[in-house]
């Protein structure tokens, strides 16, 4: 089971650190970005899922209305890309309907997938799945289950897709970032700066040896010519520029090597009656 998923950001998104959403100042490219991306796909006849920003549903809608246009399935990636747990679970919940509606009023049809900035659902907001399923959300894409920059789900046990009961008789189903693992370290490969840093051979014998592959891509992972955020700190700003320049190639690889589905075409199928079914406080 590979799954294709995007998260439809632009290049200073990578910014996790300032805390500055004022990003009218920014030079806007998101719209060549997905344009790559979205011609990619077309001339494969590849379907994705895109996780896409309330903000951008907002102030660029017709980004939004080019990814529903080539039949592809969209979710919710939050208003403004701040990290989960920086919310209670009130303004979690405020941010995230926005988000959603925002996204709904572009393409007149339900948000039901979502995906955390910086997979940032953790022990410590575990909440956050229980709202996600009272706005009506099916999917969620947050879990890393391994230790991460911004806390990881190691609590969740083995990379799958796999059903979560957050209480009063609601279901959520979880298709978590997939890890690899080597020398009793987990590596995940399959997105973001880490497919940019791996070479093609080694993120494909990962690959080939995975039962469940979750990718996650951005605009800006294949984007050369974006702006340079000095302000980051060294090790941030490595992870968010190492190996664009091949980058684009090496997807162009995978998407000829693999077979992949969006999520709502997992979801069809996948047998969810022998899938795990775990509570939600066993996470914490």
């Amino acid at each position: 089971m590979n799954i294709l998923t995007f998260d439809i950001e632009d290049w200073y998104n990578c910014d996790f650190i300032s805390g500055d959403f004022d990003w009218e100042k920014h030079e806007v490219r998101i719209y060549q970005g997905v344009n790559r991306i979205l011609e990619e796909l077309e001339k494969r006849h590849q379907k994705g899922t895109f996780f896409c920003l309330g903000w951008l549903a907002e102030r660029h809608p017709d980004v939004i209305r080019s990814i529903q246009k080539q039949g592809h399935h969209i979710g919710c990636h939050s208003y403004q890309h701040e990290l989960s747990f920086r919310f209670d679970e009130k303004t979690f919940k405020e941010d995230t309907q926005k988000a959603k509606r925002m996204i709904e009023d572009v393409t007149g049809e339900e948000v039901n997938a979502f995906r955390a900035p910086g997979f940032s659902i953790t022990k410590n907001n575990v909440w956050a799945l229980r709202s996600l399923a009272e706005m009506g959300f099916r999917y969620d894409c947050s879990m890393f289950p391994a230790p991460h920059d911004y806390g990881g789900m190691p609590g969740y046990g083995e990379g799958i897709p796999k059903r979560i009961d957050v209480g009063d008789g609601r279901i959520i189903k979880e298709f978590p970032i997939s890890v690899h693992q080597v020398m009793g370290k987990h590596i995940v490969f399959s997105g973001g700066g880490f497919f940019r840093l791996f070479p093609y051979w080694l993120i494909n014998h990962w690959g080939k040896h995975s039962d469940y592959m979750m990718t996650y891509f951005h605009p800006r992972d294949f984007d050369t010519g974006q702006p340079i955020i000095q302000a980051l700190p060294v090790m941030r700003r490595f992870k968010s520029y190492v190996g664009i320049k091949g980058a684009f190639a090496k997807f162009q690889r995978l998407l000829d090597r693999y077979e992949f589905y969006n999520v709502e075409e997992a979801d069809e199928i996948i047998n969810w009656e022998i899938t795990p079914i775990i509570e939600l406080n066993s996470l914490k």
